[in-house]
């Protein structure tokens, strides 16, 4: 695989990213909220998330695309076995994310929001670890950090939604105590948060 595809992986995969959560957060939107815990802190996050994996990335994209044709600072060798891995990740990325769109339902919003009629949803993914989707954004990452060989606009996901994550999961959990009580508790003694088994 050469890198102008491995790129064009990175740059269509974000499109089907987008295609595959517009409609939910559309829908989440009209959705009442019970309670809300993100605020200013919570937007800062989400700035930092889309400025990792999206915004640098995208800069250097079309730059490296359509602009002078000079290399990016911070390049490095392209291999055929990055833009593989980095493929592997994106489709896994992308199927983990529609799946967990698909089991939340009217739970799932941007921010850290609880709805009315809110449920507990401890089945299919959310069986294995209690933060799928989350999990779905670190592939993405890494997706990101093997398909454009260069240090800052590839690693900039890793960094950027990595801040989000330590920063925001902690508060996430502890809203999801307060809502569902003993049940979330129990919840999170048989699951791990990202990855099964491990972490």
């Amino acid at each position: 695989m050469s890198q102008l595809v491995a790129e064009w992986i990175w740059f269509v995969g974000g499109v089907l990213w987008f295609v595959v959560r517009y409609p939910h957060q559309r829908r989440s939107r009209k959705t009442k909220v019970a309670r809300s815990a993100g605020g200013r802190h919570d937007q800062w996050l989400l700035a930092s998330s889309l400025t990792g994996l999206a915004i640098i990335p995208l800069i250097y994209f079309i730059t490296s695309r359509f602009g002078t044709g000079q290399p990016w600072f911070a390049n490095y060798t392209f291999s055929p076995t990055m833009g593989w891995i980095g493929l592997v990740l994106m489709v896994a990325a992308l199927a983990f994310l529609y799946e967990t769109h698909r089991q939340l339902g009217r739970n799932w919003s941007v921010t850290l929001d609880t709805r009315k009629k809110h449920t507990l949803v401890d089945t299919g993914l959310y069986g294995y670890v209690r933060h799928p989707m989350y999990s779905a954004f670190w592939l993405l990452a890494l997706a990101q950090a093997v398909l454009l060989p260069n240090w800052v606009a590839g690693f900039a996901g890793i960094v950027g939604w990595g801040i989000l994550y330590f920063l925001r999961v902690g508060r996430e959990e502890k809203l999801m105590i307060e809502t569902f009580g003993d049940d979330y508790v129990a919840y999170m003694r048989r699951t791990k948060r990202i990855i099964p088994l491990i972490y």
